[in-house]
């Protein structure tokens, strides 16, 4: 039988820890290029500490509503309306460095591949326990699943943001394994997958170039120039050492390391607080991980289940993805560190995701 149990503090204290030096990297690594664009040095500081105070009051209203109110059709697939029209809508913003993804408000901007994450998990939940009796047949369970997906990476990848359309294969992945999908199905899709992949990386040259940096970035680099981000990356992270070079003291994020406030802050890390502070961050997601499928296993439900595993995945997916390419284990790609870089509305919908996982854990059998 279900019981309320208070929230898993642990889950929340990580979380907490996390989203705090957040704020503290993203003003050491943001606080001389904000003086010199903005001409204020907190200028990405303070907007990083009013998203994170919204964040918070959606964490907070996320664990207060029971998680199974949102299990009814009208919520689910009105939430994939809503996603589905952002979608769309962003195609047809000005664009960013010619990719189209964000809705922008003076200095507020949104990408709504954020909500779209939180749509999938949430309709796979939904989804996958109505048909957990159907679950090895195709047309009944896998096929809507898929769709669904497809939808949403041609979307996201329309953008285009072949990573992310990427990750939200991954999380789906995920997720049908957890549900009980035959392996089988996986080597289909996988069989279909990679061509896609290979014909969306070839078909692009930055791609290719990315790829061919990935592969021997100091080649590349004499080359083309397209290895720039991923080297200055590797040269913090190698001189931090040990122990760092001290908070405030790295030198890469003055004007030589792209965006050191977002998708390269781990390098910022490594450089300033050494392997001691990266290997932190390591054990605080790891730990993360175990407290969220921790309290995805003891749901009173499917739904619970795959809701608070899909949740907790994608967030630990994500920051590997990150970990991964600022060290140069994957080709650069620009995807945040969850709670620890600076971007509104990935901060927002993380903070959502978390309390959601916190309110799958109030229950257990």
């Amino acid at each position: 039988m279900a019981k309320k149990l208070s929230a898993d503090l642990t889950l929340f204290a990580v979380t907490a820890a996390l989203l705090g030096f957040g704020l503290v990297m993203v003003w050491s690594s943001s606080s001389v290029l904000a003086q010199e664009h903005h001409g204020s040095a907190y200028h990405f500081f303070l907007r990083q500490m009013a998203w994170a105070a919204v964040g918070l009051v959606a964490l907070y209203g996320a664990m207060r509503i029971d998680y199974r109110r949102l299990r009814t059709p009208g919520f689910v697939y009105g939430l994939f309306g809503v996603t589905s029209i952002l979608l769309i809508a962003v195609l047809f913003m000005p664009a960013v460095n010619d990719v189209h993804r964000w809705f922008r408000i003076g200095a507020l901007s949104f990408q709504p591949v954020e909500l779209a994450k939180l749509s999938l998990i949430l309709f796979l939940a939904f989804h996958l326990e109505r048909k957990r009796d159907q679950v090895d047949q195709f047309l009944p369970a896998l096929f809507p699943a898929l769709l669904l997906l497809g939808w949403y990476a041609f979307l996201v990848f329309s953008q285009p943001d072949l990573g992310s359309a990427f990750t939200l294969g991954l999380i789906a992945a995920a997720m049908l394994f957890l549900a009980g999908v035959r392996l089988r199905y996986f080597a289909m899709l996988f069989a279909v997958a990679v061509p896609l992949l290979a014909y969306a990386i070839l078909t692009a040259g930055y791609r290719v170039a990315r790829i061919q940096a990935f592969l021997d970035p100091w080649a590349a680099e004499r080359r083309s120039g397209s290895s720039y981000q991923l080297i200055q990356s590797l040269i913090a992270v190698g001189t931090g050492g040990v122990t760092g070079v001290g908070f405030m003291e790295g030198q890469q994020k003055l004007f030589y390391l792209p965006y050191p406030y977002s998708d390269f802050i781990y390098a910022v890390v490594g450089e300033e607080l050494g392997l001691v502070g990266a290997v932190l961050v390591v054990i605080a997601f790891t730990l993360f991980l175990w407290r969220g499928l921790r309290a995805a296993w003891r749901a009173p439900d499917a739904f619970g289940l795959l809701l608070a595993a899909g949740l907790t995945l994608a967030i630990v997916l994500q920051a590997f993805i990150n970990l991964s390419v600022v060290l140069g284990l994957l080709p650069t790609k620009g995807i945040p560190l969850p709670f620890v870089s600076a971007g509104g509305s990935s901060l927002l919908f993380t903070l959502v995701g978390v309390g959601l996982v916190l309110n799958v854990s109030q229950h257990a059998d």
